[in-house]
């Protein structure tokens, strides 16, 4: 995987952030989610750096990133902060615009990003989200069903670390295969970088620490910016068999968040990239090469 991109390690204010560089072009900003690595966009990056200067990295707490130590609020795993990351990041390759793309995790680091650092991003794609603060005011019995993970991962004391601590492989696979409907899409290279990375006590922990953020002080920040809405030219993907489709109209909630949006459902589950890379891969491109 990544075979002609270049790797890095790029040091922020909060520490490094594990990177891979690879093509030519305008710079295009890859970010991941949970429980994955930047390896989950190994499909589509190298199409995509054809046309432009593609950045994978990983999100503080997870993959071969920095996890520095939490704090009772929260607040090194906020959005902000892991925000903040991929700013330094980018500005530190030279990068002082870019596009980006944000799938999960990556997405809600993503929008923040685009509140916070308004100037920084000329177009920006969400894969398979609706905004954080839109899902904890409107959750019902069934989407949290589904989702029961928001509110498993954010209990305190290390209920979840110590759980899913004494079998993580389970845990993950088990993730992968209930949020997806082509499981057979993971490929060997990829399932193993995810074990490798999340099968650690420390990356259980901190990625913990990314949804108890979500649950308190990212809401206090969202809450701060309700009114406020992002102004790039956005895209919005999301799976047509997966959670997004059967409890959300995603293009109208998106639009209470963005000027301007574009979007569609793609044929897979939640992990569009890997259940649907060449729709994907069409999508982007056609969305950012403008």
């Amino acid at each position: 995987m990544f075979s002609d991109f270049e790797t890095r390690t790029v040091t922020t204010s909060a520490g490094h952030i594990h990177t891979r560089i690879g093509g030519e072009g305008p710079p295009l900003l890859l970010l991941h989610g949970y429980p994955q690595t930047h390896a989950m966009w190994h499909g589509i990056a190298p199409r995509l750096a054809q046309h432009f200067t593609v950045v994978c990295t990983e999100l503080r707490g997870y993959g071969d990133s920095a996890h520095p130590p939490t704090a009772a609020a929260h607040h090194p795993y906020s959005k902000r902060a892991m925000a903040q990351d991929q700013v330094e990041v980018m500005a530190a390759l030279g990068f002082d615009r870019f596009m980006a793309a944000g799938h999960d995790r990556g997405g809600r680091v993503l929008h923040r990003l685009l509140l916070d650092h308004p100037a920084r991003v000329s177009r920006a794609a969400m894969l398979d989200i609706v905004p954080t603060r839109h899902i904890f005011q409107t959750i019902d019995q069934s989407m949290a069903t589904v989702y029961e993970h928001w509110f498993f991962l954010i209990q305190p004391d290390g209920l979840p670390e110590r759980m899913i601590g004494q079998d993580p492989e389970f845990y993950l696979t088990t993730k992968l295969r209930r949020w997806s409907v082509h499981p057979q899409a993971f490929t060997p290279g990829a399932m193993a970088e995810y074990l490798r990375c999340f099968c650690r006590p420390g990356t259980i922990h901190t990625t913990c620490e990314d949804y108890r953020a979500a649950a308190t002080i990212d809401l206090t920040h969202d809450d701060a910016d309700a009114n406020r809405k992002i102004h790039c030219p956005l895209l919005v993907l999301w799976g047509a068999q997966g959670a997004m489709e059967r409890h959300y109209d995603v293009l109208t909630i998106w639009r209470q968040y963005a000027a301007t949006i574009t979007g569609q459902a793609l044929p897979c589950g939640h992990f569009l990239p890997e259940e649907a890379s060449e729709h994907t891969y069409r999508a982007l491109v056609n969305f950012f090469d403008k």
